[in-house]
């Protein structure tokens, strides 16, 4: 069986990890630190945060601006759960907007949503292309957004307009005018869970971009204390000749990072422009090389003028088919031992959305998307045949079930 998204893991990155468990620091320490740093570089913003995760990132911005019930939170109604579950979390509410064909968030759609209780918006880079940001921002920083907004707080205030998050789960490395993602927006989280482009097991980063007259140390700070249960001082601080004393100032969560999983991205980062990127953007290549002169499918958007994918999925889509033939059709690809995902469900389709009373009618790009999309497996050690076994099997499948 051709597996959908195994790890890449190899011998340097176990042994950055044996180095890890031998130094003494597995919990937050010097290599968090320093994946902090690179990641900084990398995505050449002011500061980074590693934590537990994406999700967990994303609902401390919203915590960190204010975000609470009675406010509301703009984004795409395809997208990974996590996107909404963190707005229901601080008990606000997610208001949907459907997508365009290429996945993004419709911004026309955005337009018609934006009113005085609007906090934040999330697009979503969803498979690692990213959204249309200077339409984005040029709205968001309109004189009509503005007036709109009604600052509660501290951080609302300074921003003066709704934040703007990117859920950069996907988009590690992609490209916009040039600038690495992480720049687009005031902050962008990214995810290093165990399937994505660059892995530390489980994880994410918080990449901050704000603003003036925002300082980025001090947000920093400020995060890192909400990520480890409002203490004071974390581990490594209080490791100086008689730094034990700490303080408690606010009821924060727990979310670090360890230096465990750092330990992963450190070594993997290195290689992730030389390496990871490029073998993924040669089979996104020989994917659509084998299936373009095919009537029935539909390629996907990866690389424009001014963006480019990091090239984390690759979401092909049938054309004419209804859910249950594309469902037919992944059952066929399975039975050929290859293995393919849908990338998403919309969330409208999901019993806890669904029970908030979203009706997937109201998102019809999103499920004309998702009816017909069927992810292929890409990752570092595919190798060139099982690509061609991999193209083989869903035309036989496509052929089997609608021709």
């Amino acid at each position: 069986m051709i597996p959908f998204s195994p790890p890449k893991i190899y011998q340097e990155i176990i042994d950055e990890v044996v180095d890890t468990l031998k130094s003494g620091w597995i919990t937050t320490g010097p290599k968090t630190k320093q994946l902090e740093k690179d990641l900084s570089a990398y995505c050449a913003v002011p500061k980074t945060l590693c934590v537990n995760s994406a999700t967990f990132g994303m609902e401390m911005i919203l915590r960190w601006f204010d975000v609470k019930e009675g406010d509301e939170v703009i984004l795409p109604a395809y997208t990974y759960c996590s996107t909404a579950n963190v707005v229901v979390h601080c008990g606000a509410k997610p208001v949907m907007v459907d997508c365009l064909d290429d996945f993004s968030i419709n911004l026309e759609e955005v337009k018609k949503k934006v009113n005085s209780r609007t906090k934040a918006i999330i697009p979503v880079d969803i498979g690692g292309y990213p959204c249309d940001y200077d339409a984005i921002k040029k709205f968001i920083k309109s004189k009509e957004v503005k007036d709109l907004f009604k600052p509660e707080g501290e951080n609302q205030t300074k921003l003066g307009r709704p934040l703007l998050m990117t859920d950069a789960a996907h988009s590690l490395g992609a490209l916009y005018n040039g600038l690495k993602s992480g720049t687009q927006a005031d902050v962008s989280v990214f995810s290093f869970h165990a399937v994505k482009n660059l892995t530390t097991g489980e994880g994410g980063a918080i990449a901050m971009n704000f603003p003036e007259p925002f300082e980025h140390d001090s947000i920093y700070q400020s995060l890192n204390i909400k990520s480890l249960h409002g203490q004071s001082k974390d581990a490594l601080a209080k490791t100086g000749k008689g730094a034990w004393k700490y303080d408690v100032v606010e009821a924060g969560y727990k979310g670090n990072m360890t230096d465990i999983l750092a330990s992963l991205g450190l070594v993997e980062l290195k290689r992730y422009d030389s390496e990871t990127i490029p073998r993924r953007k040669e089979i996104f290549d020989q994917y659509t090389k084998a299936f373009e002169n095919e009537a029935w499918a539909q390629l996907p958007t990866y690389k424009k003028e001014d963006r480019e994918s990091s090239y984390h999925l690759y979401l092909l889509r049938i054309k004419g088919i209804t859910e249950a033939q594309r469902d037919q059709i992944i059952q066929e690809i399975f039975d050929q031992e290859v293995s393919v995902n849908v990338h998403y469900r919309p969330l409208p389709l999901l019993t806890q959305y669904k029970n908030m009373g979203y009706k997937m009618e109201n998102y019809p790009v999103a499920f004309n998307n998702y009816s017909r999309e069927i992810t292929l497996p890409v990752y570092y050690d595919l190798t060139d045949d099982q690509v061609e076994t991999v193209c083989m099997a869903v035309k036989n499948a496509v052929k089997k079930i609608i021709e």
